[in-house]
């Protein structure tokens, strides 16, 4: 793909030429009305071959969102007395958000709590009578009788463990209870700008375990992108972003890429298929005051880079069957092709293995 821009790119150059040479031998052919024709040298775009740093990149596109977003739950089922903070307020950890009512939650661990110690009570009656029926017990006499009072006895163990059985579990939700009463006040678990579920705003009685809203850190945000699968094995995590802002174009983030996804997610293209494959790929982002949630933003990830290579202008380079040449300038307008060996190719400059060397010139006739 890559080739056949260049190509394009080299039959545009060599047009724009064409037509210039033309205008300018036709204003000399018919000049005060003689029919000569003056031949002009044909004309030569050079390009120098020199040694810099040539980078590769893959560019993509997606939106800015905050790194770490801390959702709030209620903790159990109540009216909400009162709300301590407004939507997009900031808090602080630890800070008292709402409180819940409290007397329902106290009164089902009152009565918890008084379930626990009845049962209590009992088994140490029934303990009690036990052993008062085991000191007056008559002597056993018959086989029928000594497998009575073994079972008898067999009957009370097995009560006494569903007892303790029972008794565990109640006092589980008793002390679950307890610590759902702890969070009636309830504080922020992290530091950030308060945002309210739209569809819930201050809710005047929560459900358990009902959605109220999220804490957002807005000092962390990260640039989601989608990439194509030609690009997505080029991609690998610590790899440097240059971000721009649509909004901003002249503004410039750095970036590094932290997660590179193995599963693709997919649109709707023109592909046998119908769908096209595309691959998430996350990139942190350093702090800045124009940075927030949900910007368009591009980004180009560099993929290779490679200093000190002899480069020379991929619009010079040529390219048939599996021959890569330029035209090198020899001097004294004596040009030669010259086959190169080429390695990393962008679509300004091509690196060049072996051929040339800095300080030669080539040239697009």
């Amino acid at each position: 793909m890559k080739r056949m821009i260049k190509r394009s790119l080299k039959w545009i150059i060599i047009a724009v030429i064409v037509i210039g040479a033309g205008y300018m031998l036709y204003g000399k052919v018919f000049k005060s009305g003689e029919a000569e024709v003056v031949m002009e040298p044909p004309q030569v775009i050079s390009f120098p071959v020199t040694q810099e740093t040539v980078t590769s990149s893959v560019q993509v596109k997606g939106r800015s969102q905050y790194q770490e977003e801390t959702l709030v739950y209620a903790p159990f089922a109540s009216k909400v007395t009162g709300w301590k903070v407004e939507n997009g307020g900031q808090v602080k950890k630890g800070d008292v958000l709402f409180t819940l009512d409290q007397s329902s939650l106290k009164n089902e661990i009152a009565a918890a709590e008084a379930a626990i110690r009845k049962a209590e009570l009992e088994s140490e009656l029934n303990a009690f009578v036990s052993q008062q029926e085991d000191e007056s017990a008559v002597p056993i006499g018959t086989e029928a009788e000594r497998l009575k009072a073994l079972a008898a006895e067999e009957a009370t163990r097995l009560n006494n463990e569903l007892n303790q059985v029972n008794t565990q579990i109640q006092e589980q939700e008793l002390a679950d209870k307890k610590a759902r009463l702890r969070t009636a006040v309830y504080h922020a678990p992290a530091t950030g700008i308060f945002l309210y579920d739209s569809s819930s705003e201050r809710p005047q009685t929560v459900t358990d375990n009902q959605y109220i809203g999220k804490i957002v850190d807005l000092n962390k945000l990260e640039f989601i992108a989608s990439v194509g699968e030609q690009d997505i094995f080029r991609i690998k995590k610590g790899m440097k972003v240059q971000v721009k802002m649509t909004a901003m174009k002249e503004l410039t983030l750095n970036g590094e890429v932290t997660e590179v996804s193995k599963f693709a997610t997919t649109t709707t293209g023109q592909n046998t298929a119908g769908q096209i494959p595309q691959f998430e790929v996350v990139i942190s982002l350093q702090p800045d005051e124009h940075l927030i949630g949900g910007l368009s933003l591009s980004g180009d990830i560099e993929t290779m880079r490679k200093e000190n290579a002899v480069v020379v202008s991929s619009m010079a380079v040529m390219h048939e069957g599996e021959q890569t040449f330029v035209m090198l300038d020899k001097g004294n307008g004596q040009y030669e092709r010259q086959e190169i060996k080429i390695g990393l190719e962008t679509t300004e400059k091509t690196e060049v293995l072996s051929g040339l060397k800095p300080g030669d010139t080539v040239v697009l006739q």
